[in-house]
Parts: C-alpha cells; sequence; structure tokens
C-alpha cells in the first residue's frame, strides 16, 4: 500500500520510557492566584511512555512490553497497572529517587487543556545498565518516549536501544514529548540523538521547534515545517489534537486526517493513545494513513477520559 512503513511484520512491540504518578486536577474556573480554586482531583498512573504502551494494547495489540524506572515507593502499583491493561513491564527499581510525579492542570471550562508541573523523579534515571539486548528478542517495533532524550542516562540508553534496534532491522520511532523540554536540550543535540528513527510523531509545537519555525502558525506553515523534518526522518506524522493529523512520507504529504467528534474532558495523554492505537495497526501492516486514522480514533477517546490511560474493562 502506498505510505506504508511495514508489511505484517507482526512481533512484539516495545516500548521504552516514562512511568509516572499523575495527579489530575480538573477546574471549571480559572486560576485565582493567591487564594483557593475549586477542582476534581484525581491520582492516577501515567507517563507518556506507559501511556503508549496501555493504549496499544488497548487497540489490539497482542504483545506489547515496556521498559521504565520507578521508584520503590510506588512500583508495586505501578506494575499492577501496567499489568491489569495488557503490558508485560520490566519495571527497574530505583531506591535513591522516587517515582515521577506530574501535576496535571486541567482546565475544565476551556476545551480540557492541561498544564503540566513535571519532577521527573526515578524516570529519566535509567542507563544503559538497564538494558539488555535480549528485550529486542521478538520485538517487531521499538518506540522510544522523547522525554528519555532529555537527561544525561536515560539518553544514553535511548542511543544504545536505537543502535541495536537498527542493528537487528527492528523500525523505531520516537515521539519528540515536550517542545519546552525540546528548546532547553537544543534541537541540533535532539536530532543528533533520534538519527535513524523512521517514523517521528510530534505534536504541531514540536513540528515548528525541530524545523526551526516555531512562530509559524498557520497549516501552510506546518506543512512546510513536517516535509522538511522528513528530509530526516521516512515518515513524519503530526498530531494536530482536535485538527486531526497531518502525514507526510519521503518528501511528500500523504494525507490530511481529520479528528473524530469528542467532548473533551482531559487532553492528558490524547497524543499518547494516538501513538498507542498508531504503533498497534502498524504493527499488523496498516497503511501509514489508516494508522494515523486509527490514532485519531483513539485520542477522540481519550479526551473523553480522565487521566491518560484507556479505561479497562
Amino acid at each position: 500500500m502506498d505510505g506504508a512503513v511495514t508489511s505484517g511484520r507482526g512481533g512484539a512491540l516495545l516500548v521504552v520510557g516514562d512511568v509516572v504518578t499523575d495527579i489530575v486536577a480538573r477546574h471549571a474556573a480559572p486560576l485565582a492566584a493567591g487564594t483557593d480554586t475549586a477542582a476534581a482531583i484525581r491520582t492516577v498512573p501515567g507517563g507518556a511512555g506507559a501511556n503508549v504502551a496501555c493504549w496499544a494494547a488497548a487497540w489490539g495489540c497482542r504483545d506489547v512490553r515496556f521498559l521504565g524506572r520507578v521508584g520503590a515507593d510506588s512500583v508495586a502499583w505501578h506494575e499492577e497497572a501496567l499489568t491489569r491493561a495488557g503490558v508485560r513491564a520490566r519495571l527497574v527499581v530505583d531506591h535513591e529517587a522516587p517515582t515521577g510525579t506530574v501535576i496535571c492542570l486541567v482546565d475544565g471550562g476551556g476545551g480540557a487543556e492541561r498544564t503540566f508541573l513535571t519532577d521527573s523523579g526515578a524516570s529519566l534515571r535509567l542507563s544503559p545498565a538497564d538494558w539488555s539486548p535480549a528485550l529486542l528478542d521478538g520485538v517487531g517495533w521499538l518506540h522510544l518516549s522523547g522525554y528519555l532524550f532529555f537527561a544525561e542516562s536515560s539518553r544514553a540508553l535511548a542511543e544504545l536501544a536505537l543502535a541495536q534496534a537498527r542493528a537487528r532491522g527492528v523500525p523505531v520511532s520516537v515521539d519528540p514529548a515536550s517542545a519546552g523540554f525540546l528548546v532547553e536540550l537544543g534541537v541540533e543535540r535532539f536530532l543528533a540523538g533520534v538519527e535513524g528513527v523512521g517514523v517521528l510523531l510530534p505534536s504541531e509545537g514540536e513540528v515548528r521547534v525541530l524545523a526551526g519555525a516555531p512562530e509559524v502558525g498557520d497549516l501552510a506553515g506546518l506543512t512546510e515545517a513536517a516535509v522538511k523534518l522528513s528530509g530526516r526522518f521516512p515518515s513524519v506524522v503530526v498530531k494536530r489534537g482536535a485538527a486531526g493529523a497531518l502525514v507526510v512520507r519521503a518528501g511528500e504529504v500523504r494525507a490530511e486526517i481529520p479528528a473524530l467528534p469528542a467532548t473533551p474532558r482531559d487532553s492528558t495523554g490524547a497524543g499518547d493513545a494516538f501513538t498507542g492505537a498508531f504503533l498497534a495497526a502498524t504493527l499488523t501492516g496498516t497503511d501509514l494513513c489508516e494508522a494515523a486514522a486509527e490514532g485519531c480514533g483513539a485520542g477522540a477517546r481519550a479526551v473523553e477520559l480522565v487521566g491518560g490511560r484507556p479505561v479497562l474493562g
């Protein structure tokens, strides 16, 4: 099929990335400085990498594996949550740092947009010592959370995993994860770390930062930025939230995928849901554009939930 990135490849999906505890606070009124703002607050398992793994399993991927690092304070809770979601988790226990925590401030009265306060904790303390080549046995696709590239030790692990996957002929995808962190790290440093990745899955803001055009806000500018990036990555799938997705391959726009209707409650994890469903579809040999449409379907479902994970039956 046109735009295909795999042809019924099969095998397991291995996700390497962050697993954190999300504290989601949905507030209907604007935040009031210096006083109280009423909010509905929940504590749920999260983390971009772990969320992707859970959504891939929910979208039909039968063998989803995950490598992450957590503090001893909550390893049992996170392991149980991943197992219930159908993910085979290998959680490295950190006895020095606590599990990462993210406070998600969700504007319940304004389109469910969210702001993150992030303490990465143990999640970005993954290191090459936590990696084994055997983790790639039986794997048909490797996905790396972009957060790994924002700390020295986890970046070293990600680059090692990427190199070994390429040596085995295993396709690799990366979600850049955070426009703000990309700016702090430096675009060229990030791009050097992900050299050889086959599929890049950025948000609109991330693709503009990576292409050096953060001030360009229209669709034409976004398309130009994505096409530019596809000179370095064979496939670039831009996640546009309520605007759907843009699929670029080998320097050509293959499709503009519309979003599905949804009533948003919390946009936390919507991009992770897109990525998980996209990867689940891709592993079955689904066309690149059709896989992006599956991603849009998962994203629409995710924004109607509170937290970044699918609801378990």
